[in-house]
């Protein structure tokens, strides 16, 4: 067995459901501080966050990922337990496998290597751990990378462990996300009995003319590394129970996915602007849970893409494609920040899994990158 294939192991056996740690950055602490790495957690409520570096020269390469995995969902629907290893068919099952206790283990032991080879090396290497990705990331990468901005630490680079791989290890890694934006829009109106209408305002009626303008406007065109930017309505709720009222009131949830071609401010004004030219009453609350990032083509992503190729044969697809990551938050303190990291087709799964051949290529492609950013 491998080493990264068994520390993947040991960290599986940790069922550190989010927010829970169980371990798992003690264990990483271990590991790293025999290597020069100054261990530090910060714990911010229920959540525990590790921050470690060796060196103290720039440029700074950090590994950046998460230790709480999702909840397993029913046991009985797994084929084996989601906190025992198991082998089957060539792939390591367990919750955590492809999202993410490889990729740490990955990033572990391809630092232990590239350490050992070249003691000597230039720069800095970090890790920024949080056992709150999972869930509502208020308190860990954030607050890490506050602390790390009030103290004037620069990040150079950062690798974010997350599984972007489609088909085969390296075929995609993402240079940017897309921002997320919520709307809760209340419509008003006047509630009143359903044979009677001239005595009420129906907030539906109201409503639908706007939002047929919202669900068809186009946002923006896009940019060389984005879709164009995405509205979309995710639940609407009007009325009593009742089927003779007249509902006071219709509420709306809304969401955009959006670019670097547009802004916070811009999208918000667009929507106020519309609601307000259709007469509406109205209140609206949003909720900014994060914003676009992007990594043009330069340094870190040719570092890692010369290291899948060298190590895979493959050219790799960059994407800005899914969902949001902690990348929204370590941008904001680091000019260059990229994801990489195993197959993602079974996270958030029953029966999550990674294939065992993908293990030692993962290890190699960060300890690759390492050597081109480091040593060159």
């Amino acid at each position: 067995m491998s080493r990264t294939l068994a520390l993947t192991e040991e960290l599986i056996t940790l069922s550190s459901v989010t927010p829970e740690d169980k371990g798992c950055q003690n264990r990483m602490s271990e590991l790293l501080t025999p290597l020069g790495f100054a261990c530090e957690t910060i714990q911010s409520g229920d959540v525990t966050n590790l921050w470690a570096r060796r060196g103290d020269t720039q440029p700074l390469l950090v590994f950046a990922g998460h230790t709480d995995v999702v909840p397993t969902g029913p046991l009985e629907k797994w084929t084996s337990n989601p906190f025992k290893p198991t082998h089957r068919d060539g792939k390591l099952y367990g919750r955590g496998a492809a999202d993410m206790k490889t990729s740490l283990a990955a990033m572990i032991v391809a630092v232990e290597e590239f350490t050992a080879a070249h003691p000597d090396h230039k720069g800095s290497i970090g890790f920024l751990i949080t056992s709150d990705e999972e869930g509502p990331a208020t308190d860990g990468t954030v607050i890490v990378c506050n602390q790390l901005k009030a103290r004037g630490e620069q990040l150079d680079y950062c690798i974010v462990g997350e599984p972007t791989s489609v088909s085969k290890i390296g075929d995609m890694i993402k240079n940017g996300r897309r921002g997320t934006m919520s709307g809760k829009l209340i419509i008003k109106g006047v509630q009143g009995h359903i044979a009677y209408p001239h005595m009420a305002k129906n907030p539906i009626h109201l409503a639908m003319p706007a939002l047929a303008e919202l669900a068809t406007i186009t946002w923006d065109a896009g940019n060389d590394y984005y879709a164009p930017t995405s509205w979309q309505m995710s639940n609407i709720h009007a009325g009593t129970g009742a089927s003779n009222v007249i509902p006071g009131e219709c509420i709306i949830d809304f969401n955009f996915r959006f670019s670097t071609a547009s802004t916070v401010e811009g999208l918000q004004q667009q929507v106020i602007s519309i609601l307000d030219k259709h007469d509406l009453q109205y209140d609206l609350r949003w909720t900014v849970g994060g914003l676009p990032f992007l990594t043009p083509r330069g340094a870190l992503s040719t570092a890692l893409t010369d290291a899948i190729s060298a190590e895979t044969g493959i050219t790799t697809e960059l994407s800005t494609a899914g969902g949001t990551s902690d990348g929204r938050f370590i941008a904001q303190i680091c000019p260059q920040v990229i994801e990489f990291g195993p197959t993602n087709a079974s996270i958030h799964k029953i029966d999550e899994h990674i294939a065992v051949a993908e293990i030692e290529p993962l290890k190699n492609i960060y300890r690759r990158t390492l050597e081109n950013l480091l040593l060159a």
